[in-house]
């Protein structure tokens, strides 16, 4: 039978001014389908077959082409946003007829020249749609362990709990919020450590090295941010998990690590004000 959204091989059934009709071989289709004349390989014969892909035209006809797209059923992409209207935005799937992403399968603010990760489907009037909904297409069957890095793509974001994030495009991830640090959007791709490997095969991320790596950055960090504020950074260990956060995009926990590795190192000293740099280069 003929399949909406998929490559399959079709028989051509007949030629007419319009182009070449096919059908399934087996388990035939009412209706043929048509390869348009411009479409068609120019040694095509009657009772060959071909390679297609399925979908409706403007009209709504069902017509084939020997294009393979940049997305099919049953797969995600990554596709980017050529056009943005009242009904929803249009992608780039590498066919004439651009991909509707509706209004309703939109998941945050959709921005046109970025690129989402969508998965295809079927709507209620046949047609080919994208959706950004995509957690049932993801699997929890991936190969990886705890402290691999691996990257991904974010394709939602929940203020309570984090950041959800396709490892490889394919795999179920999250950052919880207490791992997520930095500014980030929807669409954004991330480079992040797999801090735990649940029962059901989900990964739990972080956008952290593991701690004996991240004391390096962090210390740095501070000291880089000591160089730039005349050697004086109006924080210690008072100062509020917000306060440090907008400063140094870093956990209180970490600012404390790192500034007790500073403190060792004779690189710092702590004053009433807050932290001072002891030594420049």
């Amino acid at each position: 039978m003929i399949e909406l959204g998929k490559m399959q091989e079709l028989e051509v059934a007949r030629k007419t001014q319009h182009g070449f009709y096919l059908n399934a071989k087996k388990d035939k289709d009412k209706n043929d389908v048509l390869l348009p004349e411009n479409q068609a390989p120019q040694d095509i014969k009657t009772g060959e077959e071909i390679e297609v892909f399925v979908y409706r035209d403007d009209q709504g006809s069902i017509k084939a082409t020997v294009k393979r797209p940049k997305l099919l059923l049953g797969e995600l992409s990554v596709l980017r946003v050529v056009d943005i209207t009242n009904f929803g935005a249009f992608l780039d799937w590498g066919l004439e007829k651009d991909l509707l992403l509706p209004l309703k399968e939109q998941a945050g603010k959709i921005v046109k020249g970025r690129s989402y990760l969508v998965g295809l489907f079927v709507n209620s009037k046949g047609r080919l749609c994208a959706t950004m909904k995509i957690y049932d297409l993801l699997s929890a069957a991936s190969p990886y362990k705890e402290s691999d890095r691996v990257h991904g793509t974010i394709y939602n974001i929940n203020k309570d709990l984090g950041a959800f994030v396709a490892v490889d495009d394919k795999y179920h991830g999250l950052i919880l919020n207490k791992e997520l640090y930095g500014n980030y959007a929807i669409g954004d791709k991330v480079e992040v450590r797999i801090k735990k490997v649940r029962p059901d095969g989900k990964l739990e991320l972080s956008l952290r090295q593991e701690a004996y790596n991240e004391i390096e950055s962090d210390a740095q960090k501070i000291l880089e941010r000591l160089k730039m504020s005349d050697s004086t950074l109006l924080l210690n260990d008072s100062s509020s998990p917000e306060q440090i956060k907008a400063e140094l995009n870093i956990s209180k926990r970490a600012f404390k690590r790192a500034v007790g590795r500073l403190l060792r190192e004779g690189a710092v000293k702590i004053t009433d004000k807050g932290i001072e740099l002891t030594w420049k280069d």
